[in-house]
């Protein structure tokens, strides 16, 4: 899957964009809209937390770096004195349990900044834009921003994420 990002000028166009992508058989779950705190979205899909935070990417970071870190720590817990009879068991314990601490840590860092792939969009949602984010399998990608582009030429398409994580 990968996310397309559009900036519509105002909530009638969404609307309309939104009905267009229901139609074209783009399930509601994969619609995301973020708006100017305040404005009412009505019955438009409104991106979750998960998709406004940078909660997992930083989980992902968290969780490499905490791993990493914790299995320098088992190896310098084999090389100390009475370290061999510890062996192998104490490099697993040690990057598990830094791949956890690092995880938590950093997602409770994550979940209070603002998703970086918006932020690049925050002016012109300050201004009153809207930003849809839709999900779409890699090989509707193009038909998908034709469509929008052909029916609603006042939507800039401002192009797609490489992946989007598998579970907001």
């Amino acid at each position: 899957m990968k996310r397309i990002y559009f900036l519509v000028p105002n909530l009638e166009i969404t609307k309309k964009i939104v009905d267009d992508l229901l139609l074209s058989r783009i399930e509601e779950r994969h619609l995301h809209v973020v708006a100017k705190r305040g404005t009412p979205l009505e019955d438009l899909p409104e991106a979750t937390f998960m998709q406004k935070s940078d909660f997992i990417p930083a989980l992902e970071q968290g969780m490499a770096l905490g791993g990493l870190t914790g299995i320098l720590m088992g190896l310098v817990a084999m090389a100390l004195p009475g370290g061999l009879v510890l062996g192998g068991g104490a490099v697993l314990a040690s990057s598990l349990a830094g791949a956890g601490i690092g995880a938590f840590a950093s997602s409770m860092v994550g979940s209070s900044i603002g998703n970086r792939q918006i932020e690049q969009f925050a002016e012109a949602i300050e201004k009153g834009e809207f930003l849809m984010m839709v999900d779409v399998p890699r090989d509707r990608v193009e038909e998908i921003e034709q469509l929008v582009k052909k029916h609603h030429p006042e939507a800039e398409c401002e192009g797609t994420e490489p992946t989007i994580p598998p579970f907001p």
